[in-house]
């Protein structure tokens, strides 16, 4: 009989092509975990994540959910995928849920975390893990800008997908920065994001504490449904998955 089996994951995205398999490319999050699913119950089986983390993108508690049938423990389940997993790549839970849970249509709000650092220079052995903007910001003209982006708005202009047919209409909850020493931490809670939207909005409010935009100035980004109005987009290395949210 089928059971359904929510995991709890984390990896460091830093390289791979993102989380979703792609026919062009073995170096994705989905397709390494999708064959070490196979081998343990002898058929192929898709594993579904709460969302696609890009190319380079990090993970510290992404959710998935897969059917299979296996005579294994949960924990016998964690050890297996971590046993074949590589060292990037770790379950840290396995849990059987109802038949019906699925980890991206469930999901209520994601929370994703992004780790700047305003020293000259990263620390060699957090390199891969933080954005080296090397200089420092204006933080507090960050947040009224970030004001300004919570709530329910069409965030076209902070999507990367220029082709995008479906809506993008999105609410965002909070923006929280929170200052550990030189490094700048911004989390985004949300109940869903578009191609890039995180980086995108995080590189507008890096142009509006550097002096080059105005907070204001949000409001007209926002109006103009315009990926050009946008700022740039900030690299991949500085942004974590961090939480994904459920009703139960």
């Amino acid at each position: 009989m089928l059971k359904n089996y929510r995991m709890i994951l984390e990896y460091d995205g830093t390289r791979y092509d993102g989380w979703q398999k792609q026919g062009n490319t073995d170096r994705t999050i989905q397709e390494k975990l999708e064959r070490i699913l196979e081998r343990m119950a002898g058929e192929p089986l898709e594993i579904h994540g709460s969302g696609r983390t890009d190319a380079g993108v990090h993970a510290l508690a992404q959710v998935a959910n897969f059917h299979a049938d296996v005579n294994l423990s949960e924990g016998e389940i964690k050890d297996y995928f971590n046993q074949y997993l590589p060292e990037d790549i770790s379950v840290k839970r396995v849990e059987r849920v109802h038949d019906r849970f699925h980890s991206r249509l469930n999901a209520q709000e994601k929370t994703y975390l992004y780790r700047i650092e305003t020293a000259d220079k990263k620390p060699v052995f957090e390199r891969k893990y933080i954005y080296g903007l090397g200089k420092s910001l204006n933080v507090e003209a960050m947040k009224l800008g970030a004001s300004l982006l919570i709530g329910e708005h069409d965030f076209r202009s902070f999507c990367a997908n220029k082709k995008m047919k479906k809506s993008a209409v999105r609410t965002i909850k909070n923006i929280e920065f929170e200052q550990d020493g030189s490094r700048l931490l911004i989390r985004f809670t949300g109940n869903g994001f578009l191609y890039n939207m995180v980086r995108i909005l995080t590189g507008t409010l890096i142009e509006v504490g550097e002096g080059k935009r105005k907070p204001d100035e949000i409001k007209h980004i926002l109006a103009a449904l315009d990926r050009s109005q946008a700022g740039f987009t900030a690299p991949p290395e500085g942004l974590f998955l961090e939480k994904v949210y459920y009703k139960e």
